[in-house]
């Protein structure tokens, strides 16, 4: 062995053992200072929902204080390009959805890549959409609707609680798949919308499943489809879009936990393991339960795969359709 060689041999050695090291004290001294949770909406969404069930029993797990803080705008974009800035050590985590994976794609020069410029820690939680009607269009099933939508083009309205929206999205979705035109309209939150909806100004649109079924049952609304690729508990004699012949029409909200890229995969398995075991206790499946929210944590792996499916698929939707942000 030459002397070139030993030396060689003993650098990479040398390399290897400071590099384990350092996963080795970077994974046992995290965390050594607060933690926060940012949500990019304002106060009382689902994300800060789930970030204020979440946050005081991580907190009691790392022995750190964790802090929600509010950093509404630009359909969550601020907050979410703050975090992607942010330094990739932990100690910054976003409150995320799949609206961020729209909203990056609705404005023209987003300052962060969401696929890019996070790494995914967990999934939180799910919220699923019903497809509904006013019961005096006579519509009683997606068929229903198809068929009046192709008959007469433009002559059934949709409302949602806004541009870019998970309601708005969901129905561009269906109409690229459907083959059909209807006419947006969209409004400034919610209220308004599900009150034009329940008084028949509006024809269709989507709510979260745990709102619409009360109004079904009451016979105010009818049900056409959930957006799950299973029936959702809640609803369980509602169809999936699959069942009625309308495929890849996926459209549940999602919820989960991201970090800055590049940081260390040691902190990110340390927090996916807390998060999922909070996730997993049953009265905090209950409070989500009572908000709508279907408790669900996951991998970092497997909420990543979700992640690089769904970007594309609704930047395809929004190149289509040509939606921009207003």
């Amino acid at each position: 062995m030459t002397s070139i060689y030993r030396r060689r041999t003993a650098a990479l050695i040398a390399a290897l053992l400071a590099s384990w090291g350092g996963v080795a004290w970077g994974q046992n001294s995290y965390p050594n200072q607060p933690i926060k949770i940012i949500v990019p909406f304002t106060p009382g969404t689902g994300m800060d929902t789930i970030a204020r069930v979440i946050a005081p029993r991580l907190s009691e797990r790392l022995g750190q204080p964790v802090v929600v803080q509010n950093q509404p705008g630009a359909s969550g974009n601020i907050g979410a390009e703050s975090v992607a800035k942010s330094t990739p050590d932990g100690y910054t985590v976003l409150m995320g959805a799949n609206t961020m994976l729209i909203a990056s794609q609705l404005y023209k020069n987003p300052n962060f890549d969401p696929v890019k410029d996070f790494s995914s820690v967990a999934m939180a939680a799910y919220g699923s959409l019903m497809l509904v009607a006013n019961p005096k269009t006579g519509i009683k099933s997606v068929p229903d609707l198809v068929k009046q939508a192709q008959a007469k083009p433009g002559s059934i309205s949709f409302g949602s609680p806004g541009v870019g929206t998970p309601h708005h999205m969901a129905m561009e979705l269906f109409k690229l798949e459907s083959n059909t035109f209807m006419l947006h309209v969209p409004y400034r939150g919610s209220a308004g919308y599900t009150q034009d909806l329940l008084g028949g100004e509006l024809n269709v649109g989507f709510l979260p499943v745990h709102i619409a079924q009360g109004l079904v049952k009451s016979g105010r609304l009818n049900a056409l489809a959930v957006g799950s690729t299973n029936r959702h508990p809640v609803a369980p004699e509602v169809p999936t879009f699959e069942e009625v012949g309308v495929k890849r029409v996926d459209v549940d909200l999602w919820y989960a936990f991201f970090v800055p890229s590049k940081t260390p995969l040691p902190v990110v398995t340390r927090l996916n393991s807390e998060m999922t075991a909070i996730l997993r206790q049953n009265e905090v499946k209950d409070i989500l339960g009572k908000a709508g929210l279907d408790a669900s944590p996951s991998s970092p792996s497997e909420l990543a795969a979700i992640v690089v499916k769904d970007y594309p698929r609704w930047g395809n939707v929004i190149r289509i359709k040509q939606i921009s942000a207003e």
